[in-house]
């Protein structure tokens, strides 16, 4: 059982690595995060440039706050997993469960109630890369915290 919490631990600290790596990239790297949004909305790389400057300007700011936002969540997580989750704690794991959900209902409601799939179907291998291993680690959590 130590073994496979260790495991998913270890999981839960390589997604939040990659999570907080897609975000500060996108505050770094405005033109590679258009282009890769672009071309996952619009099947382009280059349609959201074609906007014009005024709504490129403010698409990059929007990417840039969201992935600073997105960069502090992360280091909240990461400082979560690294402590009171490693000693099992079950409201770390609450934390960390609660926080996920509170992101990706509102964020997948929106992008599919206005249209932008793409962007929900993100959300999911996002949300499941962290669903996988909150399951397989609930059961040793909730034991703990009790």
């Amino acid at each position: 059982m130590q073994s496979n919490f260790a495991f998913w631990r270890r999981w839960l600290v390589v997604v939040t690595l990659g999570f907080m790596a897609f975000s500060i990239n996108l505050v770094l790297a405005p033109r590679l995060t258009r282009q890769v949004f672009s071309l996952l909305i619009y099947a382009s790389p280059e349609t959201i440039d074609a906007f014009g400057g005024a709504a490129v300007a403010y698409i990059s700011l929007v990417h840039a706050v969201l992935g600073a936002v997105m960069f502090g969540w992360g280091t909240a997580m990461l400082f979560m997993i690294l402590g009171p989750l490693s000693r099992k704690s079950f409201d770390a794991w609450l934390t960390l469960a609660v926080s996920l959900t509170a992101w990706f209902i509102p964020d997948t409601a929106y992008s599919l109630w206005s249209g932008f799939w793409q962007n929900a179907v993100f959300n999911g291998v996002f949300m499941l890369l962290f669903a996988i291993p909150l399951a397989a680690t609930y059961r040793v959590c909730r034991l703990q915290g009790r």
